[in-house]
């Protein structure tokens, strides 16, 4: 399974980074932090469609993505038009590194999340120094008793956490922390494909007053549309917006059409 690959490199990398900044140092810099996090929930819970916009520079899906534009100015347009940023940290399979995080946060004002194989408290000290205002945590990587660890102790360190659910089983673990926001990946993380029925079939299972986030598959109108069919309150957008040139206009396109009747 392509995750179980991603988490045993990201052991490795934990390794070594821990070599060079031990847990202890990390932990108390993220106790020092006098950073107010920006809610990540308030900026997903109001009425219409909110959009996380995202930045990747390769996937296991896409591979190396091609740069559209230089990332100052793809930050500038989510800035106006999305309403919170997703960056991914992850370093061997997605090309990402806190570096990206830290200069996005430089230059935007909107909530962010760090976007990562999340399997060690460190990693959660490190996304509260760096300026995460909210952390992925995935189900299915996770034991029970880890998912509510660290959903805990974002919590106590003032971040969000966007709780990442893939089926039914997952969604009943998730349900047992009582998470203010639960994301559906509709892509499979087995085989990388992606199907939106998976969204369909989960988001029943939520509480109402839980913030639903759609991730992954989202390339067109369509999508959209169906996607408030479901009755979706976020969507998490990746591929389609960095092969855009122009992603202020899809964010802005696809918002008007989950608003229209």
């Amino acid at each position: 399974m392509i995750s179980d690959t991603i988490v045993e490199d990201k052991k490795k990398r934990l390794v070594e980074q821990k070599k060079q900044v031990s847990p202890e140092q990390m932990k108390a810099a993220a106790l020092a932090s006098c950073r107010q996090s920006i809610s990540f929930y308030d900026a997903l819970a109001k009425d219409g469609l909110s959009i996380i916009g995202e930045f990747k520079k390769a996937s296991p899906s896409m591979g190396k993505i091609a740069m559209t534009m230089e990332l100052a100015d793809r930050i500038d347009e989510y800035n106006q038009s999305v309403d919170a940023i997703s960056c991914l940290t992850e370093e061997d399979h997605f090309s990402g590194n806190v570096a990206y995080f830290q200069e996005i946060r430089g230059i935007t004002p909107l909530p962010m999340i760090r976007k990562d194989f999340i399997i060690d408290s460190y990693q959660i000290y490190e996304a509260k120094v760096i300026g995460a205002d909210c952390i992925l945590l995935i189900a299915a990587i996770l034991s029970d008793e880890q998912l509510k660890e660290y959903y805990e102790l974002a919590y106590a360190l003032g971040m969000d956490v966007l709780l990442e659910v893939h089926d039914e089983e997952e969604m009943n673990h998730a349900l047992a922390i009582g998470p203010k926001i639960i994301g559906v990946n509709n892509r499979n993380l087995k085989n990388f494909t992606i199907d939106l029925e998976t969204t369909r079939r989960l988001r029943p299972m939520a509480p109402a007053e839980t913030v639903f986030v759609s991730e992954s598959g989202v390339t067109q109108t369509e999508h959209v549309q169906f996607l408030k069919k479901c009755n979706v309150n976020a969507l998490l957008i990746g591929g389609a917006f960095m092969l855009s040139d122009h992603p202020m206009e899809l964010a802005k396109e696809w918002k008007e059409a989950y608003d229209r009747r």
